[in-house]
């Protein structure tokens, strides 16, 4: 299935709110109600609409300190590390990336004792490199059109 205009224009309502019903979707992209919905069942039984998700402010959470932590895996320690990253609550977001490091974390903590008792954690696998994140620049989960 090729994304037509139609369809990027539901996703972008979608991304600016998924609780906001049908109806309001149609009215904006200017088709039923119906119409929308088939489009959107459509999207996600192909994968384009992985799911929908509740944002929550860490900060409001408990959680003061937010940290970009990188790590470079020992030998024959990134794969254990790949199993138990999956079951850390401070990890936000996790990818394997190319370069010098491995792995690059998205992590939330309470504070620093929190942050030094992580990293503590992550030794075991591997040298870590952590920066701490000050502000939210941009704010922007959407999908470039191409």
């Amino acid at each position: 299935m090729s994304i037509d205009t139609l369809n990027w224009k539901i996703l972008r309502c979608l991304q600016s709110n998924a609780r906001q019903s049908n109806v309001e979707i149609g009215r904006q992209v200017g088709i039923s109600s119906p119409a929308v919905s088939e489009r959107i069942k459509k999207m996600e039984d192909l994968g384009i609409i992985e799911s929908y998700n509740t944002f929550i402010s860490s900060l409001e959470a408990g959680y003061q300190l937010k940290a970009i932590i990188t790590l470079r895996a020992f030998m024959g320690m990134l794969k254990p590390f790949l199993e138990k990253v999956k079951t850390y609550d401070e990890v936000i977001n996790c990818y394997r990336i190319t370069g010098n490091e491995n792995i690059v974390m998205e992590v939330v903590l309470k504070n620093q004792k929190h942050l030094e008792s992580f990293i503590d954690e992550l030794i075991v696998y591997g040298e870590t490199k952590t920066q701490i994140v000050l502000s939210h620049v941009v704010k922007n989960n959407s999908i470039v059109k191409m």
